[in-house]
């Protein structure tokens, strides 16, 4: 059975969606965040998110009022003591993960699932800090969360059999569909996609097409949602630089080089949609170059 009472560290853009499907799939949730303006600028976030699903009729009024009330925001990492799952969603460095997952292995109670929302660093590495790595698995959700169906469940060297089925089990409870991978940087997702968007900024830089044709040509001849250079922006690209150079370290292959245009422009702080420019423009035209 899926757990009762779900445990989301960190109230950003990962975490507040987590804790929103979860409140709306009927657990109790408890988030945490580090300070007051932290959480209560996640929490708006959130209850923004939901205003939004409501006036898309996406989500009853009434849902809405109900997730809200089993959802509370905390500082207080011992708040999430009785928690049946924990999933962290803080800022995606193995030594502040593996420093939160020590403490929290202090904390929660010993039969809690602990779980990472990290989308590319070792989920081994981050078990090996507490003392039940058997207990411990990745639950890598994709943005936004309330919308994307899928999650990464991902196992670790020492992740047991039963923690794996539990988290297929919380997952079908948010309405996701799961997929097991294993513990290699990119797991499945991010190992296929990020060689693909990396390619499709060498060749913009290269001059093979203008960005808008790089785009169209994956949508409409892919059938892809969105074409690749459109992705960058929303997934972030100081985001996608940071996998690709961990994923680079780990297998050596060029395949996973930046290239020197996606450095240029996390240097110059144009990170895509959440800076308000990236290989496009947002809140106005799309950039020209």
């Amino acid at each position: 059975m899926p757990p009762g009472t779900v445990g989301v560290i960190g109230c950003g853009l990962m975490g507040a969606g987590i804790a929103q499907v979860a409140a709306t799939a009927g657990f109790d949730v408890v988030v945490r965040e580090v300070d007051d303006a932290l959480l209560k600028k996640g929490l708006g976030a959130l209850d923004a998110s939901l205003a939004r699903a409501v006036e898309k009729g996406k989500l009853a009024a009434d849902a809405r009022d109900q997730a809200r009330r089993r959802l509370r925001g905390t500082t207080a990492l011992a708040d999430l003591a009785g928690c049946d799952v924990v999933v962290e969603a803080i800022v995606e460095n193995l030594e502040a993960k593996r420093a939160l997952f020590r403490e929290l292995d202090r904390i929660v109670k010993p039969g809690a699932l602990l779980a990472s929302n990290t989308s590319s660093l070792s989920v081994t590495e981050m078990a090996a800090a507490t003392s039940r790595p058997e207990r411990f698995v990745g639950l890598h959700f994709f943005n936004p969360v309330p919308l994307m169906p899928l999650v990464e469940i991902v196992r670790g060297l020492r992740t047991g059999e039963p923690a794996v089925v539990e988290a297929r089990a919380f997952a079908a409870a948010l309405g996701k569909k799961a997929i097991v991978a294993p513990d290699a940087p990119g797991f499945i997702v991010n190992r296929l996609l990020i060689p693909y968007l990396l390619e499709a900024i060498r060749a913009f830089e290269a001059g093979l097409a203008s960005r808008e044709d790089i785009d169209e040509g994956m949508r409409l001849g892919c059938g892809h949602p969105m074409g690749p250079l459109t992705l960058l922006d929303f997934v972030g690209l100081d985001t996608t630089l940071w996998i690709a150079e961990i994923m680079f370290r780990e297998f050596g292959d060029p395949r996973f080089a930046a290239p020197p245009l996606l450095r240029r422009m996390v240097a110059a702080g144009h990170l895509g949609k959440k800076s308000g420019r990236g290989f496009y423009e947002y809140g106005g035209q799309k950039e020209s170059r």
